[in-house]
């Protein structure tokens, strides 16, 4: 048969064709769905994670079916990639009406007379067969049946979309390579950069991936140098092959947005959908800054990692959370606002507080700072302070104020661990789980773990007046968060009085320290123990703001202070969220009076503030002086004998805090002399109580302790077993 009767006989075969599948394209039987219903349930392979106000501040992957990033309108994709890609797949895209007719002439022609055959697919022919899996046939390969329901479904799409919609789609849908599709994915994980951006060498590139997303590197850049030749671009071959092996030397990766925020989005997605959270971007980012500034300036004291948490005080709704330092590190991964870690003093306040609630103490009482031993039960547990001094008579405003330990080992035996234990968690200290006789007398130091999470949110409950609520990181205006009363506000106000005075913290922080605003604000610093821990956490009126710095791994740091570690973090971060705030003191509420005292441990009369009915009636209240006590032995001593030590050794020391001659000891009812001095006493067999008398013959202290061990030889040793 001649070329000529064979293109006539094929041209009356393709013009019936095209009557039948115009006729068919018209049958509603054919289901097209909308465009706006495929853009809508598009889904995206990543997740974002928006602030309060709608900005993006972390993306990620949920889902590693494909990879799928935002769908990207029309005139946000260059006009160079969208001439490239018309020319390689559907020249004739803005002329034909789904099906074109003189391609599939020409490849049937092609085939006939065997030339190599080029497929006639357009791409309303390809966008349908990516909205139906029917349409792509098996292996790849259609059937003539399948061909036929492809092109009928195509000239329906064109019939109900527009070709702005159809282009659209397509470069949204399509794969380019590997696991990118849509023309989002592809130029950010292959070239780094958004759509809009692509030049004419990443066009040509993306339109070579097309007709084979597998391909070979060199392959791609042979059919890329064809194509820019045939739109007679000015691109150098040399260029786009240089292109092309910077391109497919490593795999593609597609770069977060953002990173502000990944513990945070550990904690809320779940599946690709935006979540909205109560998040500030712009202080996140602040916060993390300060954080890494901060921390490298005591890097060489051995300190790594650290967390912050900002948080309204009116709503708890957290706006900054940052879980670590984000060092490129594994640990960078853990979540420091979270972890558990010994509490340090920061536990206090919470202490205090409860004993100023229920009366037994007020900010003017005054509280023994000298040597104390406590019983145990595995020996003594001797508190000491963090200068390892002793302040001798303080007031619980500057015991507290200025972080002094014994006085809180005092105030918590007023108070009663189990009483302590429980108030911790009405305020929201829940893991612990513990009787009080686990946590022991150490708990007023801070020996139990805590989280910074925890912290932040009792220290805003003091600053809401002892009300206590959860705090919260995602915006739900329809749920209300239940509150509750953990302590009184009048209580709530004095500790926050005692937290904000700089003058009483002096003894231990200096008059000018990081704790020191410009503008009102209540803060308390701790140290765990070996310097493991270092806390910061303050409040304003709008803001509590809570700092862990420390190392992940548990190392301790090297000669590093509340004062010098958390807190510069703490009054950066302050100072940054009050730069156009006022805070100023809160109001004194009602149930509160001020008194004009006088105290040993004032230099003059001073105002203090009292629970109404608890003030003195005179300036200078007849304050009692701090009970005597024995220093030795302790009660539940058990003193055990040696026969190896000789006869002259055999002695067992009785002292006391309080070098007085009118103090007498009394051993078993039976006075034995004086407690002006350290009494020797030559042990015996047995239990013993031992008391301490004062001028009216009245028992003031009294321990009791046990000598066990057998004599040999008229020896024996005498040894405080821990």
């Amino acid at each position: 048969m001649r070329p000529v009767a064979l293109a006539a006989a094929l041209g009356c075969l393709l013009l019936g064709g095209a009557a039948l599948l115009t006729a068919a394209a018209r049958d509603p039987g054919i289901p097209i769905p909308a465009f706006q219903g495929i853009m809508q349930s598009y889904r995206r392979t990543d997740a974002l994670l928006l602030d309060r106000r709608g900005r993006v501040i972390q993306q990620v992957r949920v889902s590693h079916t494909g990879r799928r990033v935002e769908w990207v309108a029309l005139r946000d994709v260059s006009p160079a990639a969208q001439v490239a890609i018309l020319h390689a797949e559907d020249q004739r895209f803005y002329e034909h009406h789904g099906v074109d007719w003189w391609a599939v002439g020409s490849a049937l022609i092609g085939g006939l007379s065997g030339r190599p055959v080029r497929g006639a697919s357009t791409i309303s022919m390809q966008l349908v067969a990516l909205l139906d899996q029917d349409l792509q046939g098996k292996g790849g390969r259609k059937s003539l049946g399948g061909k036929w329901k492809q092109m009928r479904t195509a000239l329906a799409l064109e019939a109900d979309w527009s070709k702005a919609e159809i282009l659209e789609a397509y470069l949204n849908l399509v794969t380019f390579r590997g696991e990118l599709q849509g023309i989002a994915s592809a130029s950010r994980g292959l070239f780094g950069k958004q759509p809009h951006g692509l030049t004419s060498v990443d066009a040509v590139i993306l339109a070579a991936l097309l007709r084979g997303p597998g391909a070979a590197p060199g392959l791609v850049a042979r059919r890329a140098c064809a194509l820019a030749a045939a739109l007679r671009w000015d691109t150098a071959c040399e260029a786009i092959r240089a292109k092309a092996r910077d391109v497919f030397l490593i795999p593609p990766v597609i770069k977060l947005q953002e990173t502000l925020a990944p513990h945070v989005a550990a904690q809320l997605v779940r599946e690709p959908a935006d979540v909205v959270t109560t998040l500030d971007g712009e202080l996140q980012r602040v916060a993390t800054e300060i954080l890494r500034q901060r921390l490298l300036g005591v890097r060489a004291q051995n300190v790594r990692d650290g967390a912050v948490v900002v948080v309204e005080n009116a709503t708890g709704e957290v706006l900054a959370y940052i879980g670590s330092s984000g060092d490129l590190s594994s640990t960078r991964f853990v979540d420091g606002v979270r972890a558990r870690r010994q509490a340090g003093s920061t536990l206090k306040p919470v202490l205090y507080g409860l004993a100023f609630d229920r009366r037994l103490l007020t900010a003017a009482s005054v509280l023994d700072d000298s040597p104390l031993e406590v019983p145990v039960n595995n020996g003594v547990y001797r508190p000491q302070n963090y200068d390892l001094q002793f302040h001798g008579v303080v007031t619980a405003r500057t015991a507290l104020a200025s972080s002094l330990n014994i006085p809180a080992v005092r105030t918590l035996r007023l108070v009663g661990i189990e009483e302590f234990v429980q108030g911790l968690r009405q305020f929201g200290f829940e893991e612990l789980q513990e009787s009080g006789e686990f946590y022991g007398p150490s708990l007023a130091l801070g020996s139990a773990d805590v989280s910074l999470w925890e912290l932040v949110s009792a220290y805003r409950t003091l600053a809401n007046g002892g009300i206590q609520s959860g705090l919260r990181l995602v915006q739900d205006r329809r749920n209300a968060v239940s509150t509750s009363r953990v302590l009184s506000q009048e209580a709530a106000f004095l500790v926050s009085d005692v937290l904000s005075d700089r003058e009483a913290r002096s003894d231990t922080f200096g008059l000018e320290s990081a704790l020191a605003t410009r503008y009102w604000s209540a803060v308390k610093t701790g140290t765990s123990k070996d310097m493991r821990d270092n806390w910061c956490i303050g409040y304003s009126r709008r803001y509590t703001v809570g700092v862990w710095v420390g190392n992940f791994s548990g190392e301790p740091m090297w000669n590093v202070s509340g004062i010098t570690g958390a807190a510069p973090i703490w009054l950066d971060i302050m100072n940054w969220l009050h730069r156009d705030k006022p805070s100023d003191p809160p109001t004194p509420v009602v149930g509160v009076v001020a008194r004009r005292i006088e105290l040993p441990s004032y230099w003059s009369a001073k105002t203090e503030w009292f629970l109404s009915g608890t003030e003195p009636n005179a300036i200078r209240p007849n304050l009692q002086q701090a009970t005597p006590r024995i220093q030795y032995p302790v009660s539940g001593t058990v003193i055990a004998l040696d026969p190896d030590i000789p006869v002259g050794q055999q002695r067992l020391f009785f002292d006391t805090h309080d070098s007085d001659h009118r103090l007498r000891w009394q051993l078993d009812g039976e006075e034995i002399g004086p407690a002006d001095s350290v009494r020797l006493w030559t042990p015996r067999l047995g239990t013993f109580t031992l008391s301490l008398l004062d001028e009216s013959n009245r028992v003031v202290d009294s321990v009791q302790f046990q000598v066990r061990g057998a004599h040999l030889g008229g020896q024996a040793v005498v040894t405080a077993l821990p």
